[in-house]
């Protein structure tokens, strides 16, 4: 099958690929370019697990063709933390609890980024709506709200424990 030469912006890294006309931008994240963070759930866009953001807006990478995504600014899981120094959000994510097997975990947190980034004190029912696209098969979502909750608002400490922040003992 030809190839066709695609440039994406990638974790701020611009990359000029060769990809198939079938190719999608998950399988290039993930094969072309060892990004593994983003996960391959079921295929069809439901589960969430392979949400990056594409020009900042989340997009299920498993359904978006990489064609569909040349010139655009990818942003996939590893783009989160700055090197070695993990963003609020991934902290918060670990101090909660949220992170259960970890394979729903990418998703969740690249949707929990771009509400964050278009509305940085969400009420509870927005950031259930936001994460309501991803599906976890651990848990009762309840850490992962309160984890997000808390990135938006650390001064207010923990939402549901109603103390502050105890350097991460959240259970």
């Amino acid at each position: 099958m030809q190839t066709i030469d695609i440039t994406l912006t990638v974790n701020d890294q611009q990359q000029t690929l060769p990809v198939k006309s079938n190719d999608t931008l998950l399988e290039v994240i993930r094969d072309y370019l060892d990004l593994t963070g983003s996960k391959e759930g079921c295929g069809e866009g439901v589960c969430g697990s392979c949400t990056v953001l594409l020009d900042g807006h989340p997009v299920r990478a498993c359904l978006t063709l990489a064609l569909e995504a040349d010139g655009c600014a990818v942003t996939t899981v590893e783009g989160l933390a700055d090197e070695d120094t993990l963003s609020p959000l991934q902290q918060s994510f670990i101090d909660h609890g949220a992170v259960q097997c970890g394979f729903c975990t990418p998703g969740m947190l690249i949707s929990a980024k771009a509400l964050l980034d278009e509305n940085p004190s969400p009420d509870r029912q927005k950031l259930r709506q936001a994460l309501s696209g991803n599906i976890c098969r651990c848990t009762g979502y309840a850490k992962i709200v309160d984890a997000v909750a808390h990135a938006a608002r650390p001064e207010s400490g923990c939402p549901d424990c109603h103390t502050k922040d105890s350097g991460g003992d959240h259970d």
